[in-house]
């Protein structure tokens, strides 16, 4: 049985029967990328930095830098193009030397089966159509990644940025999840979507245990990271949801524009998706991470759509959003948090950017991502309220004015992205009990 499983609530994760926020990072192109001794560094300072999942492409990712191991999972002359009749068991030994080691240190494996790219009918495989899996090898494919890598219980990741706007695209992938199901029935099984996307065909509502969502790159369209929960809550029956590729730190803004996410950016867009609906987890990704660029690589190394030039790994691998993305995981696990309730209603004029949300219990979490006069339009007194400067990682002690039956935040001296935490007083809840 699977160590990962679904909380009884239906919105978050347990893990040996204790409550999981799963906090991965993006590293699609491990297995062809990254060296044995790359790995273990790397698993090192993610582990430091409080990640618990991984998430890897068991293909090559088609967007991946081109200077890599040079080992793949089919015979290939350039790395490029690939006979899928003819598997490289090298690749696949290689590749369960990194799960195992992964798991060792207590990771949880998220591994996608069939990238966007391999399927015909998807926006990848029109953009780069070399290496469309033909029909009959798809249900052999997947029997191959049961085979290899079920040891590890992973998470299967039936797509890859995917849509299914398609007949083609739905068949191959109903013929990758139902041969999943048949035979690693107790792992966890998921879909990766593409950006802005919130279709999941009916056919697999019942066999997939939690919705990805991808709020992603476009810098004109990061409400999507509170929008799209929001609307997939609505849509389909409740399962737990996770922000699986929000903007990565770094990553170039798509679209031809110009400019680079940086920490501010995808604090918010974590925050933001998590106190929408997305309180299962969320995924931090790192421009020359997920590609893991090197820096001998030569001009023009990125394949794909690159975002602008990525770092090399090593610098990549230093970002402080990193540690943002833990301090959000530490902070939901010092105040024993597991469902987070949207609750937008309560806010008062405010704008959409700023999302509050509370626990079972009653508490409430804000994020607010420029300091400003928050209104709630319920009187909290009996409530410990402090905010946090999430750049800083200060704390003050807010002290509110209570009027009219609503509790009124004054704006704080504070010129970075705040989360205010808001907990009932022990006092308070000894009288209730």
């Amino acid at each position: 049985m699977s160590r990962l499983k679904i909380h009884e609530n239906k919105s978050n994760f347990i893990r040996d029967g204790k409550p999981f926020f799963y906090l991965a990072d993006t590293i699609w192109s491990a297995f062809t990328n990254v060296t044995i001794e790359e790995w273990e560094f790397y698993l090192e300072k993610r582990k430091m930095q409080g990640y618990n999942v991984l998430q890897i492409n068991t293909l090559p990712q088609w967007d991946r830098c081109v200077a890599d191991t040079g080992i793949y999972p089919f015979a290939s002359e350039d790395g490029q193009k690939f006979d899928f009749s003819k598997y490289n068991q090298d690749y696949y030994e290689r590749a369960k030397k990194m799960c195992q080691m992964a798991v060792d240190k207590g990771f949880e494996l998220a591994l996608v089966v069939l990238w966007l790219n391999y399927v015909p009918g998807t926006w990848g495989s029109r953009m780069l159509d070399m290496n469309i899996m033909p029909k009959e090898y798809v249900k052999k494919y997947t029997d191959k990644v049961i085979s290899e890598f079920d040891q590890f219980e992973p998470i299967y990741v039936v797509s890859g940025d995917t849509d299914f706007d398609t007949d083609d695209a739905i068949e191959y992938y109903q013929i990758a999840l139902d041969e999943l199901c048949k035979k690693s029935p107790s792992t966890l099984k998921t879909l990766h979507i593409k950006r802005g996307y919130d279709i999941i065909p009916e056919e697999f509502l019942d066999k997939i245990d939690f919705y990805m969502y991808q709020s992603g790159h476009n810098a004109m369209e990061q409400r999507m990271a509170y929008m799209l929960p929001q609307q997939i809550s609505e849509k389909y029956p409740k399962k737990p949801i996770v922000n699986a590729e929000p903007c990565y730190e770094q990553m170039g803004y798509s679209r031809m524009q110009y400019g680079r996410f940086g920490v501010k950016e995808i604090r918010q867009a974590a925050w933001s998706s998590i106190l929408s609906g997305a309180c299962a987890g969320v995924t931090y990704g790192a421009h020359g991470i997920w590609n893991w660029h090197r820096i001998n690589s030569p001009k023009n190394s990125v394949l794909g759509e690159g975002f602008d030039s990525p770092n090399p790994w090593q610098e990549a691998l230093q970002f402080e959003g990193a540690w943002d993305y833990g301090f959000l995981k530490y902070l939901l696990e010092e105040n024993r948090v597991e469902e987070l309730i949207p609750c937008q209603e309560l806010l008062e004029n405010a704008s959409e950017e700023i999302r509050i949300a509370k626990t079972k219990e009653g508490n409430y979490f804000i994020y607010v991502p420029y300091s400003t006069q928050v209104v709630i339009r319920e009187s909290l007194k009996g409530y410990e309220i402090k905010a946090i400067d999430l750049q800083t990682r200060q704390i003050v002690y807010v002290t509110p004015d209570y009027r009219e039956n609503k509790t009124f935040l004054k704006m704080l001296p504070i010129s970075h992205d705040i989360v205010y935490i808001m907990k009932k007083k022990m006092t308070d809840i000894k009288r209730e009990e």
